[in-house]
């Protein structure tokens, strides 16, 4: 969805001073300037998309490390936002109208890739505006920018590297006894389901539902169940028959779901970030060392 925006000094951040820049030689001085505004304006629509992108980004974070490390690339592009705002004001004497579309994403490895690439594209464009541009404080803005992409491409790469490391499957502890920090464990899961822990009672498992996605209509028969949601937005149904889902309630942080043995029930994932909890089954409902990377993996194996 595209959306156009006017007049859009959101974010003071002076990151440079804000020197005046005289019109007619900035016209003198530039043997294309209307192709250089059209390039500054583009800059400010990818900056805009970034600044939406990273705040949603830096709140799929699976630790507090992570997203700071996400945050700090969103200052920068803030930062980046108001000196081309400046620059486009100062050399047009018109604030900038522009038009941005939103960049979609279903869960934080996806979005860790996405602006990796995005990265390297936006240091090449930077590096691009800086060739196009006869005016030393254009140039300066548009080296720094540049500097600032090939910076955040590398911390990203970082991160997806980490994360390659941290989110290899662990095996299921159970049944040896087992201690684990739950709430980081689960907000580190990206699979639909994992299972953490199989005993001879009771059975562990952490899920990662994609926004827009859901568990799926489903009934244990034997089976009591509790899910506790760790981070997300998500609605709950249940009843007694599958063609009438008549306790329908909202959950998100630390919310608790009890599902009664025999009763039909599905959570879907309503927000806009992944929807991440931890279920417990009592006796086991799936095999022991159950993992399923994907909805579809896990219907495919029932």
């Amino acid at each position: 969805m595209r959306r156009m925006y006017h007049n859009p000094l959101w974010y003071q951040y002076p990151y440079y001073i804000n020197t005046p820049i005289d019109n007619s030689n900035f016209m003198r001085n530039q043997g294309n300037p209307q192709k250089l505004y059209k390039t500054i304006l583009a800059r400010i629509e990818k900056e805009v998309s970034a600044i939406e992108f990273y705040s949603t980004l830096a709140k799929m974070a699976p630790d507090q490390k992570q997203k700071n490390e996400i945050l700090q690339v969103l200052e920068d592009e803030k930062a980046h936002f108001q000196q081309l705002s400046n620059l486009y004001y100062m050399a047009t004497g018109m604030h900038p109208v522009y038009q941005t579309e939103k960049i979609p994403i279903h869960n934080f490895q996806e979005g860790v890739r996405k602006a990796y690439e995005a990265k390297l594209a936006d240091y090449e464009e930077y590096k691009k505006g800086f060739l196009l541009s006869q005016n030393p404080p254009v140039q300066d803005v548009f080296l720094r920018a540049s500097t600032d992409e090939l910076e955040h491409a590398k911390r990203l790469s970082d991160i997806q590297s980490f994360n390659s490391r941290e989110n290899r499957v662990s095996k299921d502890h159970g049944p040896e006894p087992y201690v684990v920090n739950i709430e980081t464990a689960t907000t580190q899961n990206n699979t639909f389901r994992t299972a953490l822990w199989t005993g001879q009672h009771l059975q562990v498992t952490l899920m990662s539902i994609d926004v827009g996605g859901d568990i799926g209509l489903e009934i244990h028969p034997d089976v009591d169940q509790f899910l506790r949601i760790e981070q997300g937005q998500g609605r709950v149904q249940m009843g007694k028959d599958k063609n009438q889902l008549n306790f329908e309630k909202n959950v998100s942080d630390n919310f608790s779901i009890m599902v009664p043995a025999g009763t039909w029930h599905n959570v879907t994932n309503t927000g806009s970030i992944p929807l991440r909890l931890y279920s417990i089954y009592a006796p086991p409902e799936h095999p022991h060392g159950t993992v399923h990377k994907t909805k579809a993996e896990a219907e495919a194996a029932e």
